[in-house]
């Protein structure tokens, strides 16, 4: 019985698929539909950096690594200059994440 997916995977996956006798069945996107499935594994990176972070088998730098990859895949499709602005911009207006405010509440002023 095939394992459904339906997932964007790295290139030489299916190549490594075939190494263990199997038969990968896939297709090649473009356009939106590329950008709504590098949306998805993203996510699906993300979500998968925090559970490693979460147990002691699996290694969260390498989870981090996938993610990385993603943006970076992501940046080269998209306008990398801007997104490397915008950034900046907000650092400036708003801050970064380097001193690890948490915000638990706003309290009324009065």
């Amino acid at each position: 019985m095939p394992t459904e997916y339906d997932k964007l995977v790295r290139d030489r996956i299916p190549e490594l698929v075939e190494t263990n006798g199997e038969t990968p069945v896939t297709r090649r996107v473009e356009g939106e539909e590329y950008g709504d499935y590098l949306a998805e594994k993203l996510v699906e990176e993300a979500r998968e950096f925090r559970d490693a972070r979460a147990t002691d088998g699996e290694d969260p730098d390498a989870e981090l690594a996938d993610v990385l990859e993603v943006m970076e895949t992501l940046l080269d499709r998209g306008d990398r200059d801007r997104v490397r602005r915008l950034r900046e911009e907000k650092v400036a207006e708003r801050g970064g994440f380097a001193e690890g405010i948490v915000l638990e509440r706003v309290e009324d002023g009065g």
